[in-house]
């Protein structure tokens, strides 16, 4: 297994106390990041967190806050954004569904944010990264994409669609 590209690891022991991180990512850090995510860059990204011992495992609450460059999904333009996104995990150490693979289990909103305790310690770092990828725009798209794509000749939906074909239709003289 390699090793995750922001790891921060935290202990039981660590998180025993309650302790309050920051921790910001370097530059060859956003750049790998950046590469395993899609992005064009990922100028800056800081995550802030308190962790704290629960029963059964560790809990991190706090913020990701990051800068983002995608790629826009119609033309591929850059699309810059600002993303802070809090997260409120507990990992448990029971925290693996019981049942076999081929049962339908039923979770709530709560339950998606608990996630397995592996020997006793957690990678926030890892987690972060994990949260970042979820905040992203699926399909980013720049403000001009409509523009650039008319110039380049594409049609939009209302254009190509069946009632645009219909419309012609009712425009033409009876034969």
């Amino acid at each position: 297994m390699t090793t995750p590209e922001f790891s921060h690891l935290v202990t039981l022991a660590d998180a025993a106390q309650g302790r309050n991180l920051t921790l910001e990512a370097d530059a060859e850090q956003r750049a790998a990041i950046a590469k395993r995510l899609g992005l064009v860059a990922l100028d800056r990204f800081v995550v802030t967190a308190e962790v704290r011992a629960v029963a059964g495992g560790i809990a991190a609450a706090g913020d990701i806050a990051a800068d983002v460059v995608q790629s826009c999904a119609a033309t591929d333009l850059p699309v810059p954004a600002k993303i802070r996104e809090p997260f409120d995990l507990r990992f448990l150490r029971d925290a693996d569904p019981a049942g076999d693979g081929d049962e339908e289990v039923e979770i709530s909103d709560a339950d998606c944010d608990i996630l397995p305790l592996e020997g006793e310690r957690i990678d926030l770092g890892e987690a972060a990264v994990q949260t970042l990828s979820l905040s992203l725009d699926p399909f980013p798209r720049h403000p001009d994409a409509d523009r650039v794509l008319a110039e380049k000749g594409v049609l939009s939906e209302e254009q190509a669609g069946p009632f645009a074909a219909l419309a012609k239709l009712r425009g033409k003289p009876d034969l």
